[in-house]
């Protein structure tokens, strides 16, 4: 099976036999305590940084998703007031989320077709911390580096938290530009799901630290002083740590990786713009999604295309949101080989060209 599904998606093929290494070396058994351990942890972070190019003074920490990743920010990182800009369902999930635990939250939604215009952008005094999504999944669009980092250069005292779920170790992300930033290891990391990286600037640290919340397991300034020893707040998932670990160690530089995934995303863009009974869901290639391609077309076209490719050994992603039932996406992720693309290819110019 060709799995396009834009997560949990395809993991690197090496995985199979790194599973069976973690098995046979009993790491999957591992103290996470254990002097062994912290040796795991301590080599996995080093490769984090060298192969995504995250600033050495950066802290790195793990936790189970993206969504746990919502709440350290509003639990650890917010007094009181967190301000959500997004496009799509899961930058507005976010907000709802966060919401839940700071009631004074505030959301804005911006379009899909559009560049967020920060020029314009008025953040509230009170925020303390402004979030945004860097890739919206639901709809495949993305913030671009300038607009991230003349974010950035806007926010006075307020941190910015970026949700890269369906590009961290995909794209050549600029983490200098923002403070915290944090991703689910089931898209591009070509991992299984049940794991999530979350990287902080030393201000967020700063931060953290100064609202000294312990309140909870994962509480941030918790996880902080466990990884001091490169250890964790509450029994991690060893066997996803293991399995990142040997990923790293043979995936190409992040900068290899993204300039190859842009212009295998321009490609596609260019190969569906022919097809008549469907199209891109966003127009403007100025704001489309180098990892996620979304494409719309009628209701039962849809459902129809979907059932054709799974008859045909292919998994396409189903839409999402209020773009649920009128659209199909597919992943453009590391761990997705070229090969797979072209039978993609090949599948629409046989059956719907």
């Amino acid at each position: 099976m060709l799995n396009f599904y834009p997560g949990p998606s395809k993991v690197y093929p090496e995985v199979r036999q790194y599973l069976a290494d973690a098995y046979d070396s009993s790491v999957i058994t591992l103290p996470h305590r254990s002097e062994t351990f912290m040796q795991l942890m301590r080599a996995t972070v080093a490769n984090l940084k060298k192969k995504l190019n995250i600033p050495q003074d950066y802290y790195i920490f793990l936790a189970s998703s993206a969504t746990e990743c919502w709440e350290i920010i509003a639990q650890s990182l917010t007094y009181s007031h967190s301000f959500h800009l997004y496009n799509g369902a899961f930058g507005e999930k976010w907000y709802q989320y966060a919401h839940k635990i700071c009631p004074e939250a505030q959301g804005q939604e911006f379009d899909p077709e559009e560049p967020l215009d920060v020029a314009n952008l008025e953040i509230p005094e009170s925020a303390e911390v402004v979030c945004i999504t860097q890739n919206e999944t639901s709809n495949g669009t993305q913030l671009n580096a300038n607009t991230i980092l003349n974010l950035f250069n806007k926010c006075k005292d307020q941190l910015l938290a970026v949700d890269a779920t369906s590009s961290m170790a995909g794209l050549n992300l600029k983490y200098i530009k923002a403070d915290i930033w944090f991703a689910s290891v089931q898209k591009c990391f070509g991992l299984p799901p049940g794991m999530a990286v979350m990287v902080c600037s030393p201000r967020a640290l700063y931060r953290a630290k100064k609202i000294d919340e312990k309140n909870h397991y994962n509480s941030l300034v918790l996880l902080y002083e466990k990884m001091l020893n490169y250890q964790t707040s509450y029994t991690p998932n060893t066997l996803n740590i293991y399995l990142m670990y040997r990923v790293l160690e043979q995936r190409d530089v992040i900068k290899n990786i993204d300039q190859h995934l842009v212009q295998r995303a321009q490609h596609l863009y260019e190969f569906f713009e022919p097809f008549t009974q469907f199209r891109p869901l966003i127009t403007n290639p100025e704001v489309r999604s180098n990892t996620v391609i979304a494409l719309q077309g009628p209701d039962k076209l849809v459902e129809e295309i979907k059932k054709h490719a799974l008859a045909n050994n292919i998994q396409l992603g189903n839409g999402y949101g209020k773009w649920a039932r009128t659209t199909f996406r597919i992943a453009n992720f590391p761990a997705i080989s070229d090969t797979d693309f072209d039978a993609l290819k090949d599948f629409f110019v046989k059956h719907y060209n």
